[in-house]
């Protein structure tokens, strides 16, 4: 089975079977049917895509509700560190961080419930990331964390000279200054 679930409730891991030959190779990175078929319904309803260079860190974001997006997030090139941090407090993995190497190697694929801030780390010299949402993008809905706060305890894989941050994400607030919200 392509899916792997992990200890985080609709936080899941898709491995996409892979045909391969002396001509390159060839997969699906997404059907609707089959993720149906394992009980996963979304609609997805924007792409993303991204390409940044060694030491860049993305994150943290979310949407708050009622805005709030899931994710199918994957590397066409390079390799990331993928991090999310769980924000619904009814959860048994409150406040826990999950994170995961994608690559184009692996051609591993993390699915984002709503209700997690979601970042990444670039491993190699650059990557280019595509992530596929279930709610369009609403500025006035943007929220996020601080990429490095102290309780997360977030080993980004970058020595701290290399990082390249944004100075918005730089300035988001900490975990324990967030609303907290109840309808993820």
């Amino acid at each position: 089975m392509p899916f792997e679930t992990t200890a985080f409730e609709g936080l899941f891991i898709f491995t996409p079977k892979v045909f391969q030959d002396h001509r390159g190779y060839f997969f699906e990175s997404y059907n609707q049917k089959l993720f149906a078929q394992a009980g996963y319904f979304t609609q997805f309803v924007q792409d993303n895509q991204a390409f940044s260079h060694y030491g860049v860190i993305r994150g943290l974001h979310y949407q708050r509700p009622p805005h709030a997006q899931a994710k199918l997030i994957r590397v066409l090139k390079g390799k990331i560190l993928d991090v999310v941090v769980d924000l619904r407090p009814h959860s048994t993995t409150y406040h826990q961080v999950f994170a995961i190497e994608l690559s184009e190697e692996n051609k591993k694929q993390l699915f984002v419930p709503r209700g997690f801030a979601h970042g990444y780390a670039v491993l190699s010299d650059t990557a280019e990331v595509f992530y596929k949402c279930d709610a369009f993008y609403e500025p006035s809905s943007e929220e996020g964390i601080r990429y490095n706060d102290p309780q997360l305890h977030i080993n980004w894989q970058i020595p701290t000279a290399q990082q390249i941050v944004s100075v918005k994400d730089q300035q988001l607030p900490l975990l324990q200054d967030l609303p907290v919200y109840t309808q993820w």
